[in-house]
C-alpha cells in the first residue's frame, strides 16, 4: 500500500512531510491529508519503538532514529521507546523462524545499553530525561516494561484482546508468511506480539498525548493495529508512518560487511570500520543514502551530486557521508582517529598511530594473526603464518622481489629483527592491497 501524496484534498502540505517525501523516506502513511493538517496545527508527540534483542543498535536503526531527530528539529516532541517487555518476546514480523527468548536480566541490561546509545543521537543525555514531558523537554526515553509489568492476564485478554479479530490478524502479510512455512509455524507468544505493540500506542496516547507512530515498513501491520486499538480505547485519532526498507542498487543486503553487521557500538564495530563502510558506498547508492541518513538539506545534497558529476576526480559524496555519520555516532575525536588510520594505510606511515588506533585495526580493520612473543620467527615464516605467502619458498621470492613492506618500510632481507609498533604490532603488506596485522603476545 503506497500513499498518494498528490491528492487534490491536500491544500496545505506540511513542510516536514514534504521534505521526507522528497528524501524518499516515507513508504506508507495513514490518512495523509489529516496527518498533514494535524502536524500543521501544533507541536505533536510521536514515538518509535526499539526492541532490545541485542546490546547495540545497527545502522538500519539509524534511519528511524534520525527520523525522530528530524521531527524534533521541526518542533515536535519525540519518544524513543525501548521495549523491555516486548523484547522478552521479539517481533515475528517477516522473520523466517521464531526468535530465541532471552532472560529478564539480559533484556534489562540491553534496555540500558540501548537507551545510552540512543540519547546522544537525539541530542540529549539519559540523566536529564524524565518520564513525562516538561515545557522545555523535546525527548523522552521510555521502557514499555513500566506499564506492561502492571498488566494481569485476565484484564489484558478481556480489555485488550477483545478488540482484535483473529481473522484480521491472520490476514496480515507478516503472519501469512510464517503460517505458509509448516516447518516453522507461529507460536501463540509471537502471534500476540501485535497486541502488545498496539497497547503501547494506546498507552502513550493516553499518558503522553502521542498521536503518531513511526517504524520500518515491516511494522505497518502492527502500527495500523495500534491505530485501531487507540481509536477504540481512547476515542482518539492517531496516525502511522513507515520508512522504506533500505536496499542497495545491486540488490544485495544493506548494512552487512564481510565481518557481519555494522553496529553503532564501538566495541562491536570500530569507528574505523564504521567510517570505511560509508566511505566504500557505491556511486549508485551514495546520493540516496545521503538523503536517508544526512542531516543536510535536500538542496545541499542535490548540489553535492551536481558538483560530483562535473568533477574530474574522485567524488566527494562518500567522504561527506562517512564524516557526518561517524561524527554523529562516535564523535569528532573518533572521526579524527578513523581518518588518521585511513591515511596511514594509504601512505604507509604507521609510526604515528596510537595504541588505541592500532587496537581498532586489530578489532576489525584487517586480518589478524597472534604470535607468541618468545617465537619471533623470520619474516618468511610470518608471511606464511599470515597467509600472505603460500610457502616459505614463496615468501622468500616475495621478499627478494621487493613485494613486502613491514610497518610501511620495504623489507629486502628475510630477518627476524623487526620493530613492532607500540611494542605489539607489525603491519605486513604484500603488493598494494593485501594487508595483515600481526600481534605479539
Amino acid at each position: 500500500m503506497m500513499t498518494d501524496f498528490t491528492t487534490p484534498n491536500l491544500t496545505t502540505p506540511n513542510p516536514l512531510l514534504t521534505e521526507l517525501t522528497e528524501r524518499g523516506l516515507i513508504a506508507q502513511l495513514s490518512n495523509a491529508d489529516a496527518l498533514h493538517q494535524h502536524l500543521n496545527q501544533a507541536s505533536r508527540v510521536l514515538y518509535c519503538g526499539f526492541d532490545p534483542t541485542a546490546g547495540s543498535l545497527h545502522i538500519g536503526h539509524l534511519v528511524p532514529l534520525l527520523m525522530l531527530r528530524r521531527f524534533k528539529e521541526a518542533g515536535h516532541k519525540v519518544i524513543a521507546l525501548v521495549g523491555g517487555a516486548t523484547g522478552m518476546i521479539g517481533d515475528p514480523s517477516f522473520k523466517a523462524s521464531e526468535r530465541s527468548l532471552n532472560d529478564t536480566a539480559q533484556v534489562q541490561n540491553w534496555v540500558s545499553e540501548l537507551q545510552n546509545q540512543i540519547a546522544p543521537l537525539l541530542g540529549v543525555n539519559t540523566e536529564s530525561i524524565n518520564t513525562a514531558f516538561g515545557e522545555q523537554d523535546a525527548v523522552q526515553l521510555l521502557d514499555n516494561a513500566d506499564w506492561m509489568n502492571k498488566l494481569d492476564l485476565f484484564s489484558f485478554l478481556r480489555d485488550i484482546g477483545k478488540h482484535f479479530s483473529v481473522n484480521a490478524m491472520i490476514a496480515k502479510d507478516s503472519v501469512k508468511q510464517r503460517l505458509a512455512r509448516p516447518d516453522q509455524g507461529l507460536s501463540f507468544t509471537e502471534f500476540a506480539y501485535s497486541l502488545l505493540q498496539s497497547y503501547d500506542f494506546s498507552e502513550l496516547n493516553r499518558s503522553q498525548n502521542c498521536t503518531l507512530q513511526i517504524g520500518g515498513n515491516d511494522q505497518w501491520g502492527n502500527i495500523t493495529s495500534g491505530i485501531d486499538l487507540t481509536r477504540r480505547l481512547n476515542q482518539q485519532q492517531v496516525f502511522g508512518l513507515t520508512l522504506p526498507l533500505i536496499t542497495k542498487s545491486d540488490g544485495t543486503k544493506f548494512g552487512k560487511t564481510e565481518t557481519g553487521t555494522v553496529w553503532l557500538d564501538a566495541t562491536k564495530t570500530s569507528p574505523y570500520a564504521f567510517y570505511q563502510f560509508w566511505l566504500n558506498t557505491a556511486d549508485a547508492d551514495v546520493y540516496q543514502f545521503l538523503r536517508f541518513y544526512s542531516l543536510r538539506t535536500v538542496a545541499e545534497i542535490i548540489a553535492i551530486e551536481a558538483a560530483d558529476i562535473q568533477a574530474t576526480g574522485k567524488p566527494q559524496a562518500q567522504r561527506l557521508l562517512a564524516e557526518e555519520l561517524t561524527a554523529l555516532v562516535h564523535g569528532e575525536a573518533a572521526l579524527a582517529a578513523a581518518q588518521r588510520i585511513s591515511e596511514a594505510l594509504f601512505t604507509g606511515k604507521f609510526n604515528a598511530l596510537t595504541l588505541s588506533e592500532l587496537a581498532q585495526l586489530e578489532q576489525d580493520g584487517m586480518p589478524l594473526t597472534t604470535i607468541k612473543e618468545v617465537q619471533r620467527p623470520l619474516l618468511s615464516q610470518l608471511l606464511v603464518d599470515s597467509t600472505l605467502a603460500s610457502s616459505l619458498r614463496h615468501a622468500r621470492e616475495l621478499i627478494a622481489n621487493n613485494a613486502i613492506t613491514v610497518n610501511g618500510n620495504l623489507i629486502t632481507a628475510d630477518t627476524e629483527q623487526l620493530a613492532p609498533l607500540q611494542q605489539q604490532y607489525l603491519i605486513l603488506r604484500r603488493g598494494k592491497k593485501h594487508f595483515h596485522l600481526l600481534k605479539f603476545e
